[in-house]
């Protein structure tokens, strides 16, 4: 009898500890998503210098604001754990994650920046600025300080290139780096006539797929299988044009020698030289 007693008391204490337990962990859906987090990027061949016969890198635009490409731009802020791409690097940079390259010389990914670097190139310091006392109603300074505005960021740049392997006989695509592209109205621009576009800072692209691996991007057909943002660039899901390639003239930009509808035909031009010389390798 004191066995049957036994049993039944610790069948109740198990019981409510499971009922505890349950309690505690809220899962906010039908089931618990983890397996996102812990993917990795995907393995990409090492093509050997012997085997490239051909190459060329490029620059080009991706525009937040066209609707393929605003899976890269939304959330502006957290939502059940995603947060946008500019947002996932800023945190990446500020936890040690990523390292942020110095965009104002040039795009090799030479000068590393600090934390508090990457926020005064957002524009983000301490600064005084002119305000209407409520009491006197003078203009006095008051200290303002700045925050980093993420949603300003309505453009990436990339770096990649393409490039021939004769050993696969394909034409493959590498992104080297990317750097977010802020638009911005100068203090003195009251009325916000002339926007401002710099960029920010660079990201060597390899260093940064295993953070982009382990974080989400909505899918608006199925939340059950959500991909990741090296997904996102693995697959070429997005939209862009091409806005230089690399030349004699230092690099010199589409914008420096063409303007309007001549510069986006420069630019389909050179995107349709690079697909011309796979194709016309073959013959039929």
């Amino acid at each position: 009898m004191k066995n049957i007693l036994l049993f039944f008391g610790v069948f109740a204490l198990l019981v409510v500890a499971t009922a505890k337990e349950s309690n505690s962990q809220i899962i906010d859906g039908a089931f618990k998503r983890n397996d996102v987090y812990k993917r990795k990027p995907t393995p990409l061949p090492y093509p050997r210098e012997a085997d490239v016969m051909w190459s060329k890198k490029v620059w080009r635009i991706i525009d937040l604001r066209e609707k393929m490409n605003q899976t890269l731009y939304f959330p502006t802020k957290e939502v059940e754990g995603r947060r946008n791409l500019v947002n996932l690097f800023i945190e990446g940079i500020k936890d040690g994650k990523l390292t942020a390259y110095d965009a104002k010389l040039d795009d090799e990914f030479k000068i590393p920046m600090t934390f508090e670097q990457v926020k005064e190139a957002f524009g983000a310091t301490t600064r005084t600025r002119k305000v209407r006392d409520v009491d006197t109603g003078e203009l006095i300074e008051k200290p303002v300080t700045g925050e980093i505005r993420s949603e300003e960021v309505k453009q990436f740049m990339l770096k990649e290139e393409w490039y021939f392997d004769k050993q696969s006989s394909a034409l493959n695509v590498r992104i080297i780096g990317i750097c977010p592209i802020q638009e911005f109205y100068r203090d003195d621009d009251t009325n916000q006539e002339s926007v401002q576009r710099r960029q920010v800072f660079w990201i060597y692209y390899p260093e940064a797929r295993e953070l982009m691996a382990g974080n989400e991007v909505f899918n608006s057909q199925n939340t059950a299988r959500n991909s990741s943002f090296d997904d996102i660039f693995l697959k070429r899901r997005f939209n862009s044009y091409i806005v230089k390639e690399a030349n004699i003239y230092n690099n010199r930009d589409i914008s420096q020698y063409m303007k309007g509808k001549n510069a986006m035909l420069e630019s389909k031009r050179i995107e349709k030289d690079i697909f011309d010389y796979e194709q016309n390798l073959w013959e039929y």
